[in-house]
């Protein structure tokens, strides 16, 4: 069942990718609109995640983008995304990718997305200003 707007509880930690410039962009895109600092980033190649995060398996986050809401639950995907645009007060942008109908269109295409980020990521790093995405 696609999270609707109502059900985001805030602040929202959500776990990006640091390496992906894909990624980046849309994270430097959420950064600058964070300004009341309900939206808290944390990226999953940074240097001591797993001893911050013991919970969360950095493999699964990276097939996945995931959110931590407020009250503890743990969204991925598109909803992840939702709550991430929501805690920057953006929220009424994505939303219509969680309305029924639509919803299940949106997670086959990012579920298709997740599993070829990295080579898309390697295509458009250069127009990105960066050269390469650095997956392993």
């Amino acid at each position: 069942m696609a999270l609707k707007r109502a059900e985001i509880t805030l602040p929202v930690t959500l776990f990006y990718d640091g390496s992906c410039p894909i990624c980046m962009r849309e994270i430097n895109h959420l950064s600058g609109m964070n300004r009341k600092q309900l939206l808290k980033l944390v990226d999953i190649k940074g240097e001591g995640f797993q001893e911050n995060y013991p919970e969360f398996d950095p493999e699964e986050l990276d097939r996945f983008i995931h959110a931590k809401l407020a009250d503890g639950r743990v969204v991925k995907g598109i909803d992840a995304t939702l709550a991430a645009w929501e805690a920057v007060g953006m929220g009424v942008f994505i939303a219509p990718l969680r309305w029924p109908g639509v919803a299940c269109v949106a997670d086959l295409g990012y579920r298709a997305f997740a599993r070829n980020r990295h080579g898309i990521s390697r295509m458009l790093g250069p127009l990105l200003g960066k050269n390469e995405c650095n997956h392993k």
